[in-house]
């Protein structure tokens, strides 16, 4: 089942990066990368067309707490997102009901793509929220053109789980893959349902 989250203030750090909640003098940072085609796009949402759309998601960032910030420690300027997301079908996947998880997402400017700092930043927030909020799972997905992004999952050790037709923040349905990573201290056995989809060995 969906753990119940908010950042409340968490500030993780890591060799090059600092995950912290969204402020509201980020707004410039946010829309200097998210306004980039090609960067959303990627993770199933339209780039931004006005700095007016910025502010009114990093207004929800904000009041809804469960999205880090990633900052460059160089110069704190914001370069992208990680999202602690409730996963969809929580119904439907019987195998989560008596564990704890979330759904991990995450953007990066174009400027940084190719230099491992998703992986740092995402592997940083699994250390987080296993080995601190001791969660028991956590999910992951990216649509099949996605190439980079099924990298980073899997240099993170997340493992191919279900393969999905998803339905984009745009409306368009891509063919994607969702990814599920087990906390490691744990021995938890899985009786997986809606096998028509399952990839996990």
């Amino acid at each position: 089942m969906n753990a119940d989250f908010r950042i409340n203030g968490k500030v993780i750090e890591t060799e090059r990066l600092i995950l912290r909640p969204f402020r509201q003098t980020d707004l410039e940072d946010f829309y200097e990368y998210a306004s980039v085609e090609g960067v959303g796009e990627m993770a199933g949402w339209k780039h931004h067309e006005s700095i007016a759309e910025s502010q009114s998601i990093m207004n929800s960032f904000i009041s809804n707490d469960k999205v880090f910030a990633i900052c460059l420690k160089e110069n704190n300027k914001v370069i992208g997102t990680v999202g602690i997301e409730k996963y969809g079908l929580e119904d439907a996947l019987t195998e989560f009901k008596d564990y704890y998880g979330r759904e991990l997402g995450y953007v990066l400017s174009k400027d940084y793509w190719g230099n491992g700092l998703v992986p740092e930043a995402v592997n940083a927030v699994i250390d987080y929220l296993f080995n601190e909020l001791d969660y028991d799972f956590l999910l992951c997905g990216y649509y099949n053109f996605n190439e980079r992004s099924k990298r980073v999952q899997e240099k993170c050790g997340f493992k191919p789980y279900r393969s999905l037709a998803m339905t984009t923040q745009m409306g368009t349905k891509e063919q994607g893959t969702l990814m599920l990573l087990m906390n490691p201290k744990k021995n938890i056995k899985l009786v997986f349902s809606h096998r028509e989809t399952l990839i996990f060995e």
